[in-house]
């Protein structure tokens, strides 16, 4: 077998040979490399619809690679200093997924914070692991979640030494980091694995002068979203293990809901943005660094808006900034982010990553020119001078402490009825409510819900916050537990 190194790509120059052969298929996709529907391939391109093709021997297998596929994956483990690399086209949902659910059997204990992403809770519904919240830091200022507090922390471990794991998301939303390696240092005394959510880290790996990525630190998973600072297509992700993690085992419970018909298209993205990162990560994430500086100074400059960085780091709850991320407060203008992120994008055309109750994420990368950088200066300038208004009356907080009831899993499949979420005060809460992005959930399943928790609802919902979740398309209603 060839030897490869990190300037292959092996599944990807295996599928530009594949499309060399002028092969006859007589299998799916039904398309046939785009003449079966001229209007799509008028679209994507014939290039694009001939590289959408299915498992085959020379290509390999996802659900159990032997060739072009696992050495692409090997390399990817190379690359990111992991023992195991998987390639995943279900997003990093399904990365979380696997991740928890290769831990945690039903009923086993996993430490968490309440400030995750949904994919996480939804695994505790599918596989009845049972979390333990640890509610994260505050900024009162500007009213988010923070990173994961130590002394918290060891609380929770204390009073729960049979928990499998600690679930991390590092960095979140918003740039914030945790003390990971203290974090991974007293889990391992503990027994205890760490599965680090890195959606938003993949630039950790290839960049300098930025927070230390989860598997250099020691973590034993994470998961890595390759297409939202890596490059790779929309749905491709990576999940990454460590020394101590019996990758086979991973890889059958990844077949337990991966699709048996994984798009070559993701694949190769993985493959071809791998390589680009190893050979070319510090400059483009040093441009990427550069860009953010300069709008961030910019901005601050406007007054009125807080664009935050490192000078958050207080040693404990923010231990580390990502530098990288352009998180901007606007409620000193008397503006919710999503009002700014709604009018960035109807009155100016800029399509920013998300907007909540105080704050708006612009993502920052190299592929950015100077001129759209300047853009959303000028724009951001021009809002305040249009749009500025008194904040009195504005809801100045992301996160509620939940009080949990129930398991997820329990109170997802007991018999619910439907409720007025104005009226549902007290009760427990059978299904989701979140605004996304960014995808953390207001209530999950098994929690109570409060008249702090209402209002908030209610407030996002007016400021046009697009709410998600409920079995109600309207968010009017919601879903509680009947009497247990």
């Amino acid at each position: 077998m060839k030897k490869y190194t990190q300037k292959d790509a092996p599944l990807f120059n295996a599928l530009s040979e594949h499309n060399l052969n002028r092969i006859v298929h007589f299998d799916v996709p039904g398309h046939k490399g785009g003449r079966g529907n001229k209007e799509l391939t008028d679209f994507l391109g014939q290039a694009c619809l001939k590289a959408d093709v299915n498992s085959m021997k020379p290509l390999d297998n996802l659900c159990h690679p032997v060739s072009v596929i696992k050495e692409s994956q090997v390399l990817s483990a190379q690359a990111f200093k992991a023992n195991e690399a998987f390639f995943m086209v279900g997003g990093t949902t399904s990365s979380v997924q696997a991740m928890i659910m290769s831990c945690c059997f039903p009923g086993d204990k996993i430490i968490m914070p309440r400030n995750v992403h949904r994919s996480a809770i939804n695994t505790l519904v599918v596989c009845g692991a049972v979390p333990v919240y640890i509610n994260p830091g505050i900024n009162k200022q500007l009213g988010i979640s923070l990173g994961t507090s130590l002394s918290d922390l060891k609380d929770a471990i204390v009073e729960n030494p049979d928990a499998k794991a600690i679930f991390i998301n590092n960095p979140t939303y918003y740039g914030i980091c945790s003390n990971l390696k203290e974090i991974i240092s007293i889990a391992h005394k503990h027994d205890m694995k760490v599965l680090v959510d890195e959606a938003h880290g993949t630039h950790f790996y290839f960049g300098e002068d930025l927070p230390a990525p989860a598997m250099a630190l020691g973590a034993d998973m994470s998961a890595v979203s390759m297409h939202k600072t890596g490059g790779s297509l929309t749905q491709s992700s990576i999940l990454l293990t460590g020394d101590n993690i019996d990758a086979d085992y991973v890889r059958q419970i990844i077949n337990l809901s991966q699709t048996t018909s994984s798009s070559y298209l993701l694949l190769s993205s993985l493959d071809i943005a791998r390589k680009n990162l190893y050979l070319n990560g510090k400059e483009i994430f040093q441009k990427t660094l550069k860009f953010a500086q300069y709008a961030r100074d910019e901005i601050n400059q406007i007054g009125g808006y807080y664009a935050y960085s490192d000078e958050l780091i207080n040693g404990n709850d923010v231990y580390d900034f990502d530098k990288t991320k352009l998180s901007i407060y606007t409620r000193d203008i008397g503006l919710a982010g999503i009002e700014v992120y709604d009018i960035l994008r109807d009155e100016y055309n800029i399509q920013i990553e998300f907007g909540d109750i105080g704050n708006i994420l612009a993502i920052i990368s190299a592929g950015d020119k100077e001129q759209e950088i300047e853009r959303l200066i000028s724009a951001l300038s021009e809002i305040k001078r249009l749009y500025q208004k008194d904040k009195i009356g504005m809801l100045s907080y992301e996160y509620i402490n939940p009080e949990l009831i129930l398991s997820p899993q329990k109170a997802f499949y007991l018999n619910k009825k439907s409720v007025l979420i104005s009226q549902s005060a007290g009760k427990i809460c059978g299904e989701f409510v979140m605004s996304y992005p960014p995808g953390i959930p207001i209530l999950a399943p098994g929690e109570l819900i409060t008249e702090d928790i209402i209002n908030y609802i209610a407030y996002a919902k007016e400021k046009n916050c697009l709410m998600t979740g409920t079995r109600d398309m309207e968010v009017n209603y919601i879903c509680v537990v009947e009497d247990i």
